[in-house]
């Protein structure tokens, strides 16, 4: 077990002034505890620490993030769309109502963790460090992480209040209202910009480094379209030679596996521990199990049969990141999230924000863009060789776009990003439409689909600011 997992053990002690109720509808989250916490360079180490275990959260990386991501897409789906009061099956079929769970816990868990960040860079300014690069480097990834959280939250929930100061007392708060992409977008790459300068080259297991932020960065650079940008940034982490593609992709997902060469940037998780009731494992590997497979199995985020019809003949990715059991369900389900022998819900798989596969492809989307599409092509056929398959046929930019395109859905099954592709790509609406089309006739979706609804109790809490996304 490396040292971040072991600090994990004392979260629970060290984060008692973090500690809020379920159901608060308030956001940001009142902190009046840590006013008279943080005096010294242990106790605010404590705290980062805390904002990481925030990312292991079920309404985070633990479950939800990953689920919207690809359950809204036409490669995976619902297996029982009541399934926990139907806060994934909403999602499979587009009915999601304000008042959804899921819609409610990505919602409270960001804004708690965006407030978390708030707290630790409004006050680290005045506490002294040993090490005058720690805390620089510290400062850097509170900013990461702030930007993850505004990028994930903007991308699912469209404008979303933008608050970047800690909020001592909810009341100020209210009356703000929503605050446009554009300035949020912007708020993003000021705060990765600036992390890029804080953060190390090297990585520490579960923190980000520079190649992190500079990965994240060009992610939200083309998500915007801007791929002159986004390029050197993508270069940047490609040639870097901090980060390397594993030899083959059975060496990537898994517990044996943590801490290669290939992940960038992580949420850790372990099983078997547990401190005062509070386990540091993961729900995805038995919720996204078929029904009746594991303990808690709650067949979430399973992939069609139609995906898995159309891989390439020989391409190892099959094997390695997909599976069926026939004898106890004849469904597949990803092998990426690993269960537990300790109990449900309490995988040790970590989940890979960012591995450098996805900056590969990215890169080689890019260079396309930018028309160099013979380097592109030799991105690529960097993902497909190491997955036992030949070179592109692809020659021509319009070709090798659509090729980077289904590669990214070989890749990344499972891992929370096929939603937010079709997105970027500007294709959402008609891949889903065509979808259901075939699958589910009485469902077609428009612009309004294209994000979530905000959380009812967020309105009921500001109702004469925060004002509803159209068509919910």
């Amino acid at each position: 077990m490396n040292s971040t997992k072991k600090i994990f053990l004392i979260l629970i002690v060290l984060l008692g002034y973090f500690s809020c109720d379920d159901e608060l509808d308030i956001i940001p989250i009142s902190e009046k505890a840590a006013n008279n916490f943080f005096s010294s360079e242990q106790e605010l180490e404590s705290a980062i620490i805390g904002i990481y275990a925030q990312l292991q959260n079920n309404g985070l990386y633990g479950l939800d993030l990953i689920g919207v991501g690809e359950i809204s897409a036409e490669d995976s789906f619902e297996e029982i769309a009541a399934n926990d009061g139907g806060r994934f099956g909403q999602l499979d079929d587009f009915s999601t109502n304000p008042e959804n769970d899921l819609v409610g816990d990505i919602w409270r868990e960001s804004y708690e963790g965006i407030q978390r960040t708030n707290v630790v860079l409004n006050r680290i300014s005045d506490i002294e460090f040993q090490d005058a690069a720690l805390k620089a480097n510290r400062i850097g990834e509170m900013k990461f992480i702030r930007a993850l959280l505004y990028f994930n939250l903007v991308r699912l929930y469209g404008d979303v209040p933008l608050v970047i100061e800690e909020t001592e007392n909810p009341f100020d708060f209210f009356g703000q209202g929503r605050t446009s992409t554009t300035e949020v977008y912007s708020r993003i790459q000021t705060d990765l910009s600036e992390a890029i300068q804080d953060l190390p080259t090297t990585k520490s297991p579960g923190r980000p480094a520079l190649g992190a932020a500079q990965a994240l960065l060009a992610d939200v650079q083309l998500t915007q379209g801007d791929f002159s940008s986004a390029l050197p940034n993508l270069e940047a982490v490609v040639n870097s030679g901090v980060y390397e593609l594993m030899p083959t992709t059975s060496e990537i997902f898994g517990e044996a596996n943590e801490g290669n060469a290939e992940i960038i940037f992580e949420v850790q998780y372990v099983s078997g521990l547990n401190v005062e009731g509070e386990n540091e494992g993961s729900s995805a590997g038995s919720q996204f199990r078929p029904s009746g497979t594991t303990a808690n199995a709650k067949g979430h985020n399973l992939p069609t049969q139609a995906f898995i019809d159309s891989f390439e003949a020989g391409d190892t990715r099959l094997d390695d990141y997909v599976a069926i059991d026939p004898d106890a369900n004849p469904f597949y389900f990803s092998t990426k999230y690993e269960i537990s022998a300790t109990g449900a819900d309490d995988g040790g798989s970590d989940h890979l924000i960012i591995r450098f596969a996805d900056v590969v492809l990215k890169y080689a989307e890019a260079l396309n863009e930018n028309n160099q599409t013979g380097e592109a092509i030799l991105q690529l056929n960097r993902i497909r060789t190491r997955a036992g398959l030949a070179g592109t046929t692809a020659t021509t930019q319009e070709e090798v776009r659509a090729a980077i395109k289904q590669e990214r859905r070989f890749e990344f099954i499972g891992e929370g990003k096929r939603w937010f592709d079709l997105k970027r790509y500007g294709t959402a609406i008609d891949v889903m439409n065509a979808f259901f089309t075939i699958n589910n006739p009485g469902v077609t979706i428009n612009e309004n689909n294209l994000v979530l609804p905000i959380p009812q109790s967020q309105i009921d809490t500001d109702p004469d600011f925060i004002k509803q996304n159209p068509g919910y």
